[in-house]
């Protein structure tokens, strides 16, 4: 397998990839990709994977779960929603759970396919790709005319393709931007928004304007640059690999010597015909034939190209296709290993544990403390009392009462407020009460005690405080 590393030119002049990006040249200027649209079952498979992937993201803002967003990620005010559930900063050891999830599914799919991640899942390649590329093509035609139009002179046509082109751009940017809104917002609160006058939400409109613009210039000028430089898994994925790694690779037993087919030529040569379609459709322009490469996004157009030149000229299919360095060289298939087998156990086993803190999550969480600075008071009938203060967080869209009751030992609990305990939704609420216990069953300085919290006279939490007493 080749590494990356500094190449000697003129003793290599096939190696100067290496030395700088796919989309720099030799004199450090932007080398702008014109990809050719690719054509074959992978493309379609991912076309008909783009659609699903579109629709899921500008539609799930839409989706309710009883009468609350499916999903809803406000930083603002650390306000999440996930499957209809709410989360708040007391539930972050979840969410750290689950970036601990992504991160090693991230490492286990690229250790054993790559950066399959990369071509079938990132948004990036996605919106790239699978929406604005199409546009590309449709306004400024081909990979071809496209060329051809960028070296022609500013005329009408020029202005009216170009110009068009990044209106779309643009308007596609604001859409996207939007809907990112509404992940952070809330639809309906996005549509009130929308329904007032600008002046009135004059910094989120410069958000809006702002990210806008950010997306506009990510997909119409940036584009392949994300992938390979500035991407930080891009850069690290590299260190991942092995031999056993499956990937998109070209078949250099198979292939070389490469020489262009021609008629009554007898000399025995590769399947490779060296017709260079494989790079006319790479997004990010590379030579997938010079083997492993950074900027390799794992799209598999180079696959489809290939193998529509290969059923023209009656050769196996396959010569660029997903499979591991061992496969190539030493003909070995793909072995599930040791490592690979210990990153799924981890995985496995993450994933089953944040299903259970998911679960298990509380609607309602209380904290109850002693109030400070109080000491226990003698009450008549020879009982003492504590005073205790109560937090009450209602994670949920609607409000809800409840009682507490002490579980393991007679006590009674007297409220301040003598209204009982309603909690207002998606709050904290707090309250004041009385814990008053006989005499002769407090038997030491700090007695436990477990108080029950009650919703419809069903426990839904158990909080456990201590209850202060006189020296014994």
């Amino acid at each position: 397998m080749k590494e990356y590393e500094e190449v000697d030119i003129k003793a290599n002049p096939d190696e100067v990839f290496r030395n700088r990006a796919s989309t720099v040249d030799e004199k450090g200027k932007r080398n702008w990709i014109y990809a050719m649209k690719p054509k074959g079952k992978l493309y379609s498979l991912r076309n008909y994977f783009s659609w699903f992937y579109f629709a899921i993201f500008f539609a799930m803002p839409f989706i309710k779960v009883n009468g609350m967003p499916f999903v809803l990620l406000n930083f603002v005010e650390a306000k999440f929603i996930l499957f209809g559930k709410i989360f708040w900063p007391q539930d972050f050891f979840i969410f750290a759970v689950a970036m601990i999830v992504a991160i090693v599914s991230v490492v286990l799919f690229t250790v054993v396919y790559g950066r399959l991640f990369c071509g079938w899942i990132c948004p990036q390649t996605f919106f790239m790709e699978m929406l604005f590329r199409k546009v590309e093509w449709a306004i400024e035609g081909t990979k071809s005319q496209q060329i051809k139009l960028n070296n022609s002179a500013w005329n009408t046509e020029k202005i009216l393709k170009r110009g068009g082109k990044h209106i779309v751009f643009f308007i596609l940017s604001f859409i996207i931007a939007n809907t990112f809104l509404s992940y952070i917002l809330g639809v309906d609160e996005l549509k009130k928004i929308i329904s007032e006058p600008i002046s009135e939400h004059g910094l989120l409109f410069t958000g809006l304007l702002f990210f806008t613009t950010l997306f506009y210039v990510v997909y119409a000028f940036v584009r392949e640059i994300v992938c390979t430089t500035i991407c930080p898994y891009g850069r690290l994925q590299g260190v991942m690999f092995d031999k056993n790694t499956m990937q998109i690779a070209y078949d250099y037993e198979r292939g070389e010597p490469r020489g262009k087919l021609k008629k009554n030529n007898t000399e025995i040569k590769g399947d490779c015909i060296d017709c260079m379609k494989c790079v006319h459709v790479c997004p990010t322009g590379i030579d997938i034939r010079n083997g492993v490469q950074m900027e390799c996004v794992g799209c598999t157009a180079c696959i489809d190209a290939c193998n529509e030149v290969m059923f023209k000229i009656n050769k196996p299919l396959g010569l660029i296709r997903y499979a591991s360095e061992n496969e190539i060289e030493k003909k070995e298939k793909f072995k599930f290993g040791s490592r690979l087998k210990a990153y799924t156990i981890l995985l496995v086993a993450l994933i089953g544990f944040m299903a259970a803190l998911i679960v298990s999550r509380k609607s309602v969480d209380t904290f109850i403390s002693r109030a400070r600075g109080q000491l226990y008071q003698e009450l008549p009938g020879n009982k003492y009392s504590n005073l205790y203060n109560a937090k009450i967080l209602n994670k949920t869209n609607k409000e809800k009462d409840v009682a507490f009751k002490v579980e393991n030992m007679p006590a009674t609990i007297k409220l301040v407020s003598h209204h009982g305990v309603h909690l207002k939704s998606e709050a904290i609420n707090e309250t004041t009460f009385f814990i008053e216990i006989d005499m002769d069953k407090v038997l030491k300085r700090s007695t436990d005690l477990e108080i029950g919290v009650y919703e419809n006279d069903q426990k839904i939490q158990t909080v456990k405080t201590t209850f202060l007493g006189p020296f014994k």
